[in-house]
């Protein structure tokens, strides 16, 4: 049942990868930095998120 969930959450993250991609690339040459850079400002923002949720969970597991 794990793998399946890893499964399934690799499929979508693969997905909306390529979705982005190909977003990217199908933008005119003028936009496609600004797009780029966009997506690079969220991806840090995800990317921090998840570091604290990681580490609130983490905390969780140690502190119990």
């Amino acid at each position: 049942m794990a793998n399946t969930g890893k499964t399934v959450a690799t499929l979508l993250i693969g997905a909306a990868v390529g979705a982005a991609v190909g977003y990217v690339l199908a933008t005119d040459k003028d936009t496609r930095q600004e797009t780029i850079d966009k997506l690079k400002n969220r991806l840090g923002d995800l990317k921090t998120k998840f570091a604290r949720k990681g580490q609130d969970l983490e905390e969780e597991i140690y502190n119990s």
